[in-house]
């Protein structure tokens, strides 16, 4: 385990159970024998958040207004005192009997993600296509598999995370952004199963909170991976473009090529066009992250690997 960890946990109108999650987070705290400050920042509750947060020793951040969970993550990465950052919930919801194994676990990898694919999940079913839906259309863009795009328990290094800040949403689509951010500029991570218990008080997220998740993991993919949105797009134009030639020449017998079918032949060629200028400015202009697509971990890794092969090969010379 590392010297200590800073916990961030966003709150925004958590009174009914922000007390009991962070005396259950000093308990496992204790328990581990593991030196962390934890950080509440409240999103301008209208309750008594933040002073309950303060009787149970925890440092507090207040915004003025209701900024959003993602700008409450900010604002706790960035007073954070730590290296090592565990992010989480107020609300009661994620057991915090996993942050010790995902802590230790980030040793080999980038960011631990405590997905909910436990044996005892309590995701409202009314959320649930919508969820499956918005995983399948990031597996597609990020080219991984995920199994919790947005799992609110997460361990990460603070200066993996802080670089991205300027295009992380302040809203509650910054898990899935930066998940997407991480596994397209090739960094590593690690998914933990757990339990997910069912939430203590009124939920913050809206049923239309799904639009703005896959209008947001669109613009990750144009900002990132352009030709899996323009490559699609393009197809479509194109084939629908040969299919009404096809109709007009074969079927109607008419010996002009409608203008239907030139305005999608060169539609199809503008958006392909698009897709490669995107994806060669990304190229020419290099990722976000500002050491490159290879994480510190991975780069480290690779060097224990050489340093093994070369003293392999030593012990066969002699």
């Amino acid at each position: 385990m590392p010297d200590a960890i800073s916990i961030v946990i966003p709150a925004y109108n958590e009174g009914q159970s922000v007390a009991d999650t962070l005396s259950e987070l000093d308990t496992m705290l204790t328990q581990h024998g593991i030196e962390a400050e934890i950080i509440i920042v409240d999103d301008g509750s209208t309750d008594n958040t933040s002073e309950l947060a303060l009787k149970s020793g925890a440092r507090v951040f207040r915004h003025h207004n209701n900024r959003g969970y993602g700008a409450s993550l900010k604002t706790g990465i960035t007073a954070a005192s730590n290296k090592i950052i565990a992010m989480t919930d107020a609300d009661g919801t994620y057991p915090f009997r996993y942050i010790p194994e995902m802590v230790e676990a980030l040793k080999d990898t980038d960011m631990v993600v405590g997905a909910r694919i436990g044996e005892n999940v309590h995701i409202p079913w009314i959320r649930r296509p919508a969820k499956w839906l918005l995983n399948k259309l990031a597996n597609y863009v990020s080219g991984h598999k995920i199994p919790d795009i947005n799992s609110g328990l997460r361990v990460f290094r603070k200066d993996t995370v802080i670089h991205y800040f300027p295009i992380l949403p302040n809203k509650f689509s910054w898990t899935t952004t930066i998940t997407l951010a991480l596994l397209c500029d090739d960094y590593s991570i690690k998914y933990i199963p757990i339990d997910y218990r069912q939430r203590t008080g009124k939920s913050k997220i809206v049923p239309w909170d799904a639009g703005t998740f896959t209008i947001l993991i669109l613009r990750m993919a144009i900002l990132f991976r352009p030709l899996r949105v323009f490559l699609p797009l393009m197809l479509a134009c194109f084939t629908y473009a040969v299919i009404k030639m096809v109709i007009d020449l074969a079927v109607i017998g008419d010996r002009n090529i409608s203008a239907t079918a030139v305005m999608m032949f060169i539609s199809a060629l503008i958006i392909l066009l698009m897709g490669m200028v995107a994806d060669a400015l990304i190229t020419r202009l290099g990722r976000i992250a500002p050491e490159g697509p290879a994480s510190a971990v991975a780069t480290e890794n690779m060097e224990m690997t050489l340093d093994k092969e070369k003293s392999r090969q030593a012990g066969e010379s002699t």
